[in-house]
């Protein structure tokens, strides 16, 4: 009788933050499946030319099987590039990461994944990137009302609205100017309320939850007061944040869409976002879903038999 192997264990970090809840479903996740749990914060990663070692304490990480990156950092900056060709470079020394670091590196900068997405032909509100102040306050004048937004950001931090004939309007850019110099500029788009996150999962819609507005804001971010519900999005807008995520080749995406009255467009294209608003509008599990995609691509990919 022919014995049949069992694969062997894989161990599979998570890159993430030691008190995000996100972090801990995925690490729930993972244990689940594997058995292993370790956390890596990369402030806490250091790299050695000299050994070729990429250390997390006293854990090399190219003795992982993979990793799956949730929170790259706590807030989002250029550092956080330098973390991500970190991860560049353990995929180099044979480590699988979720999501390829070539991947989410052009989405931590708005800027970056704006001009990808344009590129790709995505529908996006009209949107004006300048250094120039003259040319910012010719631009909320054209289109009414603007929402300024830091290139690296999320959760609506830093973000400013801007309408035209303001009396502070002046004071507003300058100060915006000052911690932005290149300001991003998004024409404030009549909402219903809501905008959509699309959640894919390899390629694979998984499903849709709204945030939405709060009585009194502008904004539909929890932080603002929004609030997580159920979606049952059209196929044209399925379609629409089935396009703008497959121009990244994301494992695991969230697209941030708005309806309007000209149609469905994307607001944003994120590498980390969707597990909260998945699980507590829809009941369905990201972080289980995520981790069941990578082992079985770890499986296929030979990291183990």
């Amino acid at each position: 009788m022919t014995a049949v192997s069992t694969p062997a264990p894989l161990r599979i970090a998570v890159v993430g933050t030691a008190d995000g809840w996100s972090t801990e479903r995925l690490l729930d996740a993972v244990e689940a499946e594997t058995g292993y749990r370790r956390l890596v914060e990369m402030h806490e990663v250091v790299l050695e030319l000299g050994t070729g070692a990429l250390r997390h304490g006293t854990l090399d990480l190219r003795e992982l099987d993979g990793l799956i990156v949730k929170k790259i950092a706590r807030r989002y900056s250029p550092a956080a590039l330098d973390r991500v060709e970190l991860l560049r470079y353990l995929e180099g020394q044979g480590v699988r990461v979720f999501s390829r670091p070539g991947a989410m590196y052009t989405l931590i900068d708005r800027l970056s994944g704006t001009v990808a997405l344009q590129l790709a032909g995505i529908p996006m509100p009209e949107t004006v990137v300048t250094e120039s102040l003259e040319l910012a306050r010719a631009a909320v004048a054209r289109m009414g009302a603007v929402v300024a937004k830091p290139l690296y950001t999320s959760k609506a931090r830093g973000m400013v609205l801007l309408r035209a004939g303001a009396a502070d309007l002046d004071e507003a850019l300058a100060s915006f100017a000052a911690a932005n110099p290149v300001m991003y500029l998004q024409e404030l788009v009549d909402i219903p309320g809501r905008d959509l996150g699309v959640v894919f999962v390899g390629g694979r819609y998984l499903g849709t939850y709204a945030r939405v507005r709060a009585a009194g804001t502008w904004n539909t971010s929890t932080r603002a007061g929004g609030r997580y519900a159920a979606a049952e999005p059209s196929p044209a807008i399925i379609e629409l944040a089935r396009r703008a995520q497959a121009h990244f080749n994301l494992d695991f995406t969230c697209v941030d869409v708005v309806e309007t009255p000209a149609g469905p467009k994307v607001f944003e294209v994120s590498a980390f976002g969707g597990f909260r608003g998945l699980l507590e509008a829809c009941s369905i599990d990201a972080a289980a879903a995520y981790t069941k995609h990578a082992i079985a691509v770890l499986r296929a990919e030979g990291t183990h038999a």
